[in-house]
């Protein structure tokens, strides 16, 4: 098997992680809305906790303070972005079910190896 570019690990890596995402999701609100007996695994116990916290809202602000410049700063950001180089492209790696169940191979180097 060949070794995964760079730029196809990182689209892989990205798409597993955003299954994983759902998937908690997914589960914190069951939890949400389980019993309290429930939210006790063999190796773990969830605690659902309530609590305030004070939030800015620049939204309530007069307009001329958000227009005026002199309240902004630029800054530069590197950004990367993994683009499919063929239709369909990452969905032929990842789908969130296989995300979700952990499937996957490594191959050499520990990369996963498409399906």
């Amino acid at each position: 098997m060949p070794l995964l570019s760079p730029a196809d690990e990182l689209a892989m890596i990205r798409a597993q992680i955003s299954g994983l995402r759902t998937r908690e999701q997914d589960l914190r609100n069951a939890l949400i809305d389980a019993p309290d007996a429930a939210r006790y695994g063999r190796w773990a116990h969830a605690e659902v906790v309530t609590r305030t916290v004070r939030v800015f809202d620049h939204r309530l602000l007069p307009q001329s303070l958000r227009d005026d410049p002199c309240y902004w700063r630029e800054r530069s950001v590197i950004e990367v972005r993994c683009l499919p180089t063929e239709p369909g492209g990452l969905a032929k790696w990842v789908t969130p079910s296989s995300a979700r169940a952990g499937a996957g191979r490594r191959g050499e180097g520990g990369a996963l190896t498409r399906m």
